[in-house]
């Protein structure tokens, strides 16, 4: 921690974009248990990469707990354009664990699971529909953007509810009857709130990269996000319509052939978003190169948006392979997992390194707004902020901390 003046700037500079790291190393835990070539070994390995990721979660939950108790920030962390779009990884790095722990523990005789599995999960729907309902609507309210301007980290707010919806069709496979059914109500409401919303962000961002182009090399892994909210979309309407078969004939029998229709509907919608995650891949991986080529890409917290947009591309072809049989599925499965898992090594003992010396702390740090102090002259904040562009050194746009966060210093500076 060399680079830090002293070690309570771990807590004072701890962004809630660290749960992006429970985001990707959840889903290669659950990716390597599931992988389609089965493996024992890979089981125990999955096993330990799951507890692995619950300690981390742990970790990052209670700085960030610390920091808002002891700092009282929570309130300027809303109105930070950033900062605020990352709250929503905090209940989609829960969402990974749930999933772990059911898809991993079931087959043990432990009774507890279901219940404890459940209750998590309702966790998980609050503070999701709370950071879907809040933070865009903080974003309309009281931050400024501009369509030059505009990063795909506005997806992070409303994606939790898309990624929720799968986690509950994955809790409904243990549970039976009303609770199951009403589980994959819930599920169903979650998955069109946030996948309604995801398609007009994407929307909007598609053309905004038309018009203004790829984003700066520092947020390069930025690219990748849109593919989250399209493959974890494409899974989860898979993962609902297979578990509505099981239980919503016995529920809902006054409604003919439900079960078969959301099946056979789960199967068809999920295939063809999975071909739309499939060329936003394709996009985002000929992006990166193009950026790669072009100049040095700094290693940032942006980097982990790699893994965990990638892994629902995985999890979707896993399901489209469990349901169809083909082997084109599970071979694409199979391949990109081990890539994705490689990358996470990868990118996981940087993050390490980078941690170690303390510059991934050095510039998220976040100074209470003095809103009320500049409303009154919001000519001479635009002033400020240009002579702070000007001078490049009071953005961290280019420090080894930028890129999906892109946390300006000064406390004032809009996106």
């Amino acid at each position: 921690m060399h680079r830090l003046e002293s070690k309570s700037d771990i807590v004072r500079g701890f962004s809630p974009a660290w749960f992006n790291v429970t985001m990707g190393t959840g889903s290669i835990a659950v990716l390597t248990y599931n992988f389609p070539y089965h493996w024992a070994p890979l089981e125990y390995i999955g096993m330990a990469i799951a507890l692995f990721n619950v300690i981390v979660y742990v970790t990052c939950l209670t700085l960030f707990a610390v920091r808002l108790i002891k700092h009282r920030d929570f309130y300027d962390i809303l109105l930070h354009p950033q900062l605020c779009m990352s709250l929503g990884t905090i209940p989609m790095g829960l969402c990974t664990i749930v999933s772990a722990l059911v898809t991993m523990l079931t087959r043990y005789d432990t009774h507890w699971i279901p219940t404890f599995a459940l209750v998590l999960w309702c966790i998980v729907v609050v503070f999701s529909v709370l950071c879907s309902l809040v933070v865009p609507f903080i974003a309309m309210t009281y931050q400024k953007y501009t369509l030059e301007s505009m990063s795909s980290i506005l997806l992070l707010p409303v994606v939790p509810n898309v990624v929720a919806a799968s986690t509950g069709g994955i809790v409904a496979s243990v549970h039976s009857g009303s609770a199951a059914a009403t589980i994959l109500l819930i599920a169903y409401v979650l998955w069109g709130m946030g996948v309604g919303l995801a398609m007009m962000l994407i929307t909007a961002y598609l053309i905004r990269l038309v018009l203004y182009k790829l984003p700066p090399r520092e947020a390069m892994a930025s690219a990748f996000i849109p593919l989250g909210p399209l493959g974890q979309s494409s899974y989860g309407i898979q993962i609902l319509g297979i578990h509505s078969l099981r239980v919503l004939p016995g529920f809902l029998p006054q409604i003919a052939y439900l079960g078969d229709i959301l099946h056979v509907f789960g199967f068809i919608l999920g295939l063809l978003l999975w071909a739309l995650a499939l060329w936003w891949f394709v996009h985002a991986i000929y992006s990166s190169i193009h950026t790669f080529v072009h100049g040095k890409v700094p290693f940032n917290l942006g980097w982990w948006a790699l893994i965990f947009p990638v892994g629902t591309l995985i999890y979707s072809s896993n399901a489209l392979a469990t349901t169809t049989g083909f082997t084109f599925f599970r071979v694409i499965t199979a391949v990109l997992t081990a890539g994705l898992a490689l990358l996470w090594a990868i990118v996981l003992v940087r993050t390490i390194c980078f941690a170690w010396t303390g510059e991934l702390f050095m510039a998220s740090a976040v100074v209470r707004l003095e809103l009320a102090n500049n409303a009154s002259d919001d000519g001479d904040e635009e002033e400020e902020t240009k002579d702070a562009e000007n001078s490049g050194g009071e953005t961290c746009t280019a420090s080894p901390v930028s890129g999906i966060i892109n946390v300006a210093v000064d406390p004032l500076q809009r996106v």
